[in-house]
């Protein structure tokens, strides 16, 4: 275990050792900035520049030939993408697809997997679940003719906010249809024990999905072992593939033969998709689950930052990712819990149960604590009532950048530069 220091010495020590520092300069980091925002959307990276300006280049000089000429044609592409993503997931290629954005993903597969009938037709959640998955969760209920104030279930937190495992499992009837769940919270950064949930469910018929916009590229599954249903995500966040930029969905393989019953052209026999049936017959992989023509820009930016990933490996990104967070949450514990900061850590302590970004909390006057580390070229998150989020990117962000805005953050209460805002 490494003996951490609060001195400005030692995280120049950490950065001069880290095996990873060499991907920061394929990133743009905005000047002047301290970028802890990872978790919301990543930085451009210099890979990904290339390949959507090759995509430009493709549209102005091929138009329509684009799509099946060249390398990468575009009618292929989504696939392409998804094989790139499917290693941090622990899938095969086939599994995984980058098509729509996160809950129109969402929509596709409950309209797939949501099968209720009598004596079980309810979804399982956590109460504090993103609420545009509620609000999916709420709308496929209805459209079952199904009360969602009584056929959704949602599983309260603990009082320090986190989820318990064993309270989640204990809701596991066997009138539950379906379980949904993220793999990393939101808000505090909690990390699920998928497996776990994942036998429990099954054992009680239960289909279970995730969706993991909190921890796809920062933290490696294995849903293929531990026999994970489905599970969508953004491209967002720490896969680094921009604003508007496509997401994803696994579908475990043994569901291949079920039916998309959210069907377009796209989701058609790739081999047959020109023959124009009017019958639809999906592909029998997760790519059957596309409903659209891909939104191509949105699809290159992907290539470049998913295949920086792959050179990092997910496993050495998840070791720095951890390194990170836990020099963040030993320098909050020596500077910055006692009296006058009284700050505290609303994320778990144990690596193997968080994800990338630490839930830093306050009682009071957070929001305006965010507002002057923005002033000062710091750029965190606030996340009601009482949490700044802060992610430290493994791939960009160094234990320097750490170090300096755990300090900031104790010069704004030492200067009460708070009260600007």
């Amino acid at each position: 275990m490494i003996q951490y220091k609060t001195d400005l010495e030692f995280a120049r020590k950490l950065d001069a050792t880290d095996p990873n520092k060499t991907f920061r300069t394929r990133f743009y980091i905005p000047e002047n900035n301290i970028y802890m925002d990872g978790n919301s959307l990543g930085l451009l990276s210099k890979d990904s520049e290339v390949t959507l300006h090759h995509n430009l280049k493709k549209w102005k000089t091929k138009a329509i030939n684009g799509w099946l000429e060249g390398d990468q044609a575009w009618f292929y592409y989504a696939e392409e993408i998804g094989k790139l993503a499917a290693p941090f997931i622990g899938a095969e290629p086939g599994e995984v697809i980058a098509t729509g954005s996160t809950t129109v993903n969402l929509h596709a597969l409950l309209s797939t997997f949501f099968k209720p009938k009598p004596g079980k037709n309810k979804i399982l959640t956590e109460r504090i679940n993103f609420p545009s998955d509620i609000y999916a969760i709420k709308s496929h209920l209805k459209l079952h003719g199904l009360d969602p104030d009584f056929h959704l279930v949602m599983v309260q937190a603990e009082r320090d906010g986190t989820l318990s495992e064993d309270r989640i499992i204990k809701y596991m009837d066997e009138d539950i249809a379906l379980a949904l769940f993220q793999s990393v919270i939101f808000t505090t950064s909690q990390l699920l024990d998928v497996a776990t949930l994942t036998q429990e469910a099954h054992k009680n018929e239960i289909l279970i999905g995730f969706d993991c916009s909190h921890s796809a590229g920062v933290v490696p599954h294995a849903f293929d072992k531990d026999n994970v249903d489905f599970a969508f995500w953004c491209g967002y966040k720490y896969l680094n593939g921009g604003p508007g930029s496509s997401a994803f969905i696994f579908i475990n393989k043994k569901h291949f033969e079920k039916e998309p019953l959210m069907a377009g052209w796209f989701g058609y026999k790739k081999g047959k998709q020109f023959e124009m049936s009017l019958e639809f017959d999906h592909e029998r992989s997760a790519g059957g689950w596309q409903i659209s023509s891909p939104g191509i820009l949105g699809l290159a930016p992907l290539e470049g930052s998913l295949k920086i990933l792959n050179e990092a490996g997910i496993e050495q990104i998840r070791a720095k990712s951890t390194k990170l967070t836990s020099y963040f949450i030993y320098l909050i514990d020596q500077i910055l819990v006692k009296d006058p900061y009284n700050f505290y850590i609303g994320t778990p302590r144990d690596p193997e149960k968080r994800g990338g970004h630490i839930a830093l909390k306050r009682d009071t006057e957070i929001r305006k604590i965010n507002e002057a580390l923005k002033s000062r070229g710091i750029i965190s998150d606030f996340r009601p009532p009482n949490i700044i989020r802060v992610a430290p990117a493994p791939l960009y962000n160094t234990f320097q950048e750490v170090w300096e805005v755990v300090y900031a953050l104790k010069e704004i209460i030492d200067e009460r530069e708070y009260m600007k805002f």
